[in-house]
């Protein structure tokens, strides 16, 4: 009689079906079921030095993250500035951005605005001449701008959220779409809520540094006051 526990031997125990995807989640062998991915717009206040952009790109580059647009921004607090980024991704990656992000040294503050966040993005549509009534008509119907007028092209500004530009350019290709320019989105968090975590305007942040500057003051004050009266 051999030694060891009861039981079946190795081979005949049950093994987990199925296989694990990029994320190491489990797949369900029968519905195939991989992560649904989904679009999320992620926030960074970031420090507004040399190379910061760089960094910030050349780490989705190493990643392999799915990265639909980026943009980059002064805040209201000179030498900040805000990245804002629209990442196709399943749950596990949007979380891996974000830890990512975190960890580079020029990074503030990172995190992922609401669905209800106010959202816009700018594009330049340069047109063909042809029917410039029409173009034009078209460019009223999105509360666009004409910046450019020829007799053989005409170029728009057409600004708001991503589903009013998708309608635009689609409108504007039958007249014949020379060239295009989008910037991609750029948002702000609706209300009193911070963009970012612990985000702070510049006039709230002066307001506490003097409001520490004079605690300090009046610190100094009192201990002068209190050396002056000894005998």
């Amino acid at each position: 009689m051999t030694g060891g526990l009861d039981g079946p031997a190795p081979k005949e125990r049950p093994h987990p079906d199925g296989r694990r995807n990029a994320q190491g989640i489990r797949i369900d062998p029968e519905a195939e079921a991989d992560p649904a991915v989904r679009t999320a717009v992620v926030s960074a206040l970031v420090e507004h030095e040399p190379g910061v952009l760089s960094r910030v790109s050349g780490l989705f580059s190493r990643r392999q993250f799915n990265i639909e647009s980026l943009t980059v921004g002064p805040t209201t607090v000179a030498g900040n500035a805000r990245i804002t980024l629209v990442v196709e991704e399943t749950d596990p990656g949007i979380d891996q951005v974000k830890k990512q992000l975190a960890k580079l040294k020029p990074v503030i503050s990172v995190g992922e605005l609401d669905g209800d966040a106010v959202r816009a993005e700018l594009v330049l549509l340069k047109v063909r001449g042809d029917e410039p009534d029409k173009v034009h008509a078209i460019t009223r119907m999105y509360q666009g701008q004409t910046l450019d007028a020829g007799p053989r092209t005409i170029t728009v500004q057409i600004t708001g959220d991503q589903g009013k530009i998708d309608d635009a350019v689609d409108a504007f290709r039958q007249f014949g779409i020379i060239e295009i320019a989008r910037t991609g989105q750029t948002a702000l968090a609706r209300g009193d809520t911070p963009t970012t975590p612990g985000e702070e305007p510049a006039h709230a942040r002066a307001r506490a540094d003097g409001a520490e500057e004079a605690h300090a003051d009046g610190g100094e004050t009192d201990r002068d006051e209190t050396e002056t009266h000894d005998p």
